[in-house]
């Protein structure tokens, strides 16, 4: 089992007080300090979306998902910051269903956002339909659950980033298409012994958040995994780095707890 509070411990130690506000919510519901909310929500666009760090002041899908999900970490889904940004992540959404970074991004996005790649599409769609199905945005994740279905093959092979297929057996699981869901699930559950800590925490973190149930096989799988990679100080490694190991601690104990 993972030693719930050896990872406890890791987080105190070596985070800040945003990733201790995470592991505070994750714990007990507790709500941060406004300040440290809007610290959080700082560097919004007029549109309404994020600017990634590599894209000057245009909105990024990419970085939009990516605030949101640091926000349900924080549960401040509900504040004005993060409605605001969900009404452009759906008004962002193409005619096809699908999302992709604005053209004038081409020269500084990075592989898995890169503005007329097709992998780098599918992970953009997954990833703003998860959590635009997550808020009650039904319209706009209801047609990008077709696409995401449209996209599994007969064994559960998926045409992009390992990231967007547990994001897209999310976002189908929350439109009650289980049985494509599950051909996604059976292709990462074939991957996880070659995964590593950090996606393994993501997929299992992510999934939970979709509904599966915490007795779920794969989630089950996912969390005997993360019990023997967890390391003696109580964290996970990064894929990115030691800076970011309290970020995938933080990530584990959402997918184990």
């Amino acid at each position: 089992m993972v030693d719930m509070d050896a990872a406890i411990g890791f987080v105190v130690a070596h985070g800040d007080a945003v990733d201790r506000a995470r592991l505070s919510h994750l714990r007990t519901g507790g709500m941060p300090s406004e300040n440290l909310l809007a610290d959080a929500e700082i560097g919004q666009a007029p549109s309404g979306g994020w600017p990634a760090t590599w894209g000057g002041e245009v909105a990024s899908v990419d970085a939009t998902c990516f605030r949101l999900a640091e926000l349900d970490d924080l549960g401040a889904l509900d504040r004005p910051a993060a409605r605001t940004a969900l009404d452009w992540l759906a008004s962002a959404q193409r005619p096809d269903g699908m999302w992709e970074e604005d053209e004038t991004l081409a020269g500084e996005a990075p592989p898995w956002a890169q503005p007329g790649d097709p992998e780098a599409r599918l992970y953009l769609t997954t990833n703003a339909a998860f959590w635009l199905g997550l808020t009650g945005y039904a319209d706009p994740a209801r047609a990008a659950s077709q696409v995401i279905a449209a996209h599994v093959g007969p064994d559960g092979s998926w045409p992009s980033f390992l990231v967007s297929a547990w994001l897209g057996a999310g976002v189908l699981y929350q439109q009650g298409m289980f049985y494509e869901s599950a051909r996604l699930q059976i292709m990462l559950g074939d991957r996880l012994s070659r995964m590593t800590p950090a996606d393994i925490a993501l997929l299992a973190a992510r999934l939970r958040r979709a509904g599966l149930a915490t007795e779920d096989w794969l989630l089950a799988a996912a969390r005997r995994r993360l019990s023997e990679t967890q390391r003696s100080d109580g964290g996970w490694p990064s894929d990115d780095g030691r800076q970011f190991d309290v970020h995938t601690t933080l990530t584990a104990i959402r997918a184990a707890r």
